[in-house]
């Protein structure tokens, strides 16, 4: 059984969110926890005109430890109120942890199905909430599936997908077959506490491809979700035509205690099975977009959250007393060519303060970085470019001057590597393939993005639609939180700036590429004052 108290809970819960508060690479209007740990999205969900986000919870400071169930509610999804825990270890199947899992309304219920942690192994639980979200009680009969499938050597078993279908309720339990691949199990109930195995859905095959991959699936599937793209219920194929909207199947692909990155299966649900069509990146920013778990709220709308990992070191994260940034809610539609594609939620423009409109202008390769007049740590830029066949458009943002800054974060007292760069810029890079005009690639390069050398800077990139060469592209930064949407591809990620820069920069570095429109706001904070570190 995990010990109740951390070695590194050392720090009162006053201090602690002062500190967290104090860290000026703490993101303002992204949600983070009060102060402590926080990893993935639980129960999204809309109830009662009200949203919910529950997630990964662990006041005690910056590391993951005996993990609660933080909540958090609003009604426009930008501005969110600090909530009671709604669950946190007790005596029995969950002691040493309530892990994740989703919402679901049973008859009016508000019910979480969840996996409690106990002696290094996960379960499936339930616990019945009162009207209002804010109180829950543990089924006393839990855990509701006492043990993985027999017969089978898993590598692990945790999180869930939950959904009605028909007069049951199905439940999918992300999990991994070793010496196969990733997988779900289906599993069928009539009340949520009595469940029938059902199988399988689908076993992905971890022999296929290099495990460095960015599409690798991994040994074990976690934070499985599935739904119809397009809307619709799960396992309803009356009258579906062979090009009608496909399923999509979730997943987190994991190794052996290491997160990797999110992915996506296209295909059908129905029976007992998925049959898979395509396989597909979710997030460019791979592990910084990790665990996402969607919901549809009542306007229709299929919103997703993910959990920004930290890109520090553990030591940094528990010495600013806070760790886990949730990304903003996006909205997940289907594109012409059968992939997802998304877009932050509208709502997120209330945000925005003091409108730039920088002049349309054409520029050419080779050309010296043409400073916009554009500054912010806290930003949201929208862009619409053409690039010629073989052009190259790097947009800079968090940029510094040589060797100079104010309001330095953490990283800045550690000095300077011999041969490392003496200026930070976390530059945007969008390329036009010289032969296939209505291909390119999205690239973010992280490698003078800090002068802290222990931080992640690994390059992220993927492949990009671009028709005619263009492209509409959003950044949203919020200090240390970078989110890119290139004809709604989403690239996430983490950067550490040590020198409080703000420059925002445009160039060509091959080329020519014409800027169309470019509009660029600050964004105001979402949380004001102090806040409650709960329980």
């Amino acid at each position: 059984m995990t010990e109740l108290t951390h070695p590194l809970a050392t720090v009162p819960r006053d201090e602690l969110v002062a500190r967290a508060e104090a860290d000026p690479l703490r993101p303002r209007f992204h949600f983070v926890s009060p102060a402590g740990w926080l990893n993935d999205p639980n129960g999204v969900s809309q109830w009662n005109g009200t949203y919910h986000l529950f997630y990964q919870y662990n006041p005690e400071g910056a590391f993951h430890h005996r993990i609660q169930w933080g909540h958090a509610t609003s009604t426009d999804l930008v501005s969110w109120t600090d909530q009671p825990v709604a669950l946190e270890p007790s005596a029995g199947p969950d002691a040493d942890g309530c892990w994740s899992g989703v919402l679901v309304n049973d008859g009016g219920t508000p019910t979480l199905v969840y996996s409690g942690r106990l002696d290094e192994r996960e379960l499936p639980c339930v616990a019945v909430g009162s009207s209002d979200l804010l109180s829950w009680t543990k089924l006393p009969e839990n855990p509701v599936i006492a043990a993985p499938p027999a017969g089978v050597d898993i590598t692990a078993y945790r999180d869930h997908c939950v959904w009605r279908e028909g007069s049951k309720w199905r439940q999918l339990v992300g999990s991994g077959i070793r010496g196969r691949g990733g997988t779900a199990f289906l599993y069928e109930s009539e009340d949520l506490r009595s469940w029938d195995y059902i199988g399988p859905l689908f076993i992905g095959d971890a022999s296929q491809g290099d495990p460095a991959d960015t599409d690798w699936t991994g040994t074990m599937w976690e934070c499985v979700d599935m739904f119809r793209a397009g809307g619709g219920s799960l396992g309803s194929t009356t009258g579906l035509s062979a090009d009608a909207d496909p399923d999509v199947l979730v997943f987190s692909a994991w190794n052996d205690g290491d997160t990797r990155h999110p992915l996506y299966w296209t295909g059908r649900y129905s029976g007992d099975s998925f049959a898979p069509k395509a396989l597909h990146r979710l997030d460019y920013g791979g592990r910084f977009f990790y665990a996402p778990q969607s919901f549809e709220d009542e306007s229709g709308r299929r919103i997703m959250f993910g959990w920004m990992q930290e890109g520090r070191s553990d030591a940094a994260m528990v010495e600013a007393g806070w760790s886990g940034v949730m990304s903003l809610p996006r909205v997940s539609t289907l594109a012409d060519d059968g992939t997802l594609v998304f877009a932050p939620v509208p709502e997120v423009a209330k945000l925005r303060r003091d409108h730039v409109s920088v002049p349309g202008r054409v520029l050419v390769g080779a050309g010296v970085p043409v400073e916009t007049g554009v500054r912010g740590k806290q930003l949201d830029l929208e862009l619409d470019v053409q690039l010629a066949p073989g052009a190259v458009l790097r947009l800079g943002v968090l940029g510094s001057s040589d060797g100079a800054g104010a309001d330095a974060g953490a990283g800045a007292d550690a000095g300077v590597e011999p041969g490392r760069p003496s200026a930070e810029e976390t530059v945007i890079e969008l390329s036009c393939d010289a032969e296939i005009h209505h291909a390119g690639s999205l690239r973010l390069d992280r490698t003078r993005s800090s002068l802290d050398p222990d931080v992640d800077v690994e390059d992220k990139s993927g492949p990009l639609p671009m028709p005619d060469g263009r492209v509409r592209l959003r950044v949203l930064v919020d200090r240390s939180a970078v989110e890119i949407f290139a004809n709604g591809k989403p690239l996430t990620a983490r950067v550490y700036p040590t020198l409080g820069g703000e420059r925002v920069t445009l160039s060509a570095a091959e080329g020519t590429v014409r800027l169309l429109t470019f509009d660029a706001w600050t964004m105001a904070d979402i949380q004001g004052g102090a806040r409650t570190l709960f329980p």
